[in-house]
């Protein structure tokens, strides 16, 4: 069921505003028909590499102060990357990548097409019920790569070349910096809203008008424990509720 977090704009005869939560490398989960393919690769899978640390725990507290539904899975990515669509190289592993076909096809059937089709049936189900989703895809990204460290803590992810998601994430910015000004909140960081990914898919179904793809990329230091979390989720459901207030 969906839930309606506000009716920004409503007054002024726009669409309502769903918000829609989805976390898709929220765990590090191997399904045991593929734990042989990962034997020895403990300490790997509770890495950056094998899901997005901290992320399910943000993106749970933000669920449940909006009232939001969340749709989200605990799979590790280094089975299949849930954010890349099936013709990327990377949307298998160099563990899963040279799995037999029929294998790869299960993995793709059991995994990664529900997750996406349960995404995409929701968006549907809210735009066709006269609503404007803003989904917001939550991620964690590592303080360091490759030696050079972020100095990101919350980043705003935004297809630049549709206006709506882009003035949205300005007034998203302001308030957070409203409300927790010593916080960095840089826009499409470490990567662009337009890469490849759920969302950018998405985009290819749903209007601008109707759909404002978005995701949140949270640095892991700052969100190691879960009081963290709980601390990072709170601030980004405080602030999100605020933009998708009503305006006089």
């Amino acid at each position: 069921m969906l839930t309606e977090v506000g009716a920004t704009a409503a007054a002024a005869g726009e669409s309502p505003l769903f918000v829609l939560l989805t976390c898709e490398h929220g765990g590090r989960d191997v399904p045991a028909a593929y734990r042989r393919v990962f034997r020895g690769q403990k300490a790997l899978l509770s890495t950056h590499r094998g899901y997005d640390i901290g992320a399910l725990g943000v993106a749970t507290r933000m669920a449940s102060l909006l009232a939001a539904p969340l749709i989200f899975s605990t799979v590790t990515r280094l089975l299949i990357d849930l954010n890349r669509s099936l013709d990327q190289r990377d949307v298998f592993s160099e563990f899963t990548r040279d799995l037999d076909e029929a294998e790869r096809a299960s993995i793709v059937a059991t995994y990664y097409r529900p997750h996406r089709d349960s995404v995409e049936r929701t968006v549907a189900a809210a735009t066709a019920g006269g609503h404007r989703v803003i989904h917001v895809g939550i991620h964690s990204c590592t303080d360091v790569l490759k030696g050079s460290r972020r100095e990101l803590e919350l980043a705003l992810l935004f297809d630049e070349a549709r206006p709506l998601e882009a003035v949205f994430c300005e007034r998203w910015r302001d308030e957070l910096a409203r409300i927790a000004p010593d916080r960095r909140c840089p826009f499409n960081q470490p990567y662009r809203g337009s890469d490849d990914g759920l969302t950018t898919s998405l985009r290819g179904r749903f209007s601008a008008d109707d759909y404002l793809g978005l995701e949140v990329e949270v640095r892991q230091g700052i969100i190691g424990r879960a009081v963290e979390q709980r601390v990072i989720g709170e601030l980004l459901a405080q602030s999100l509720r605020s933009v998708c207030r009503p305006t006089a």
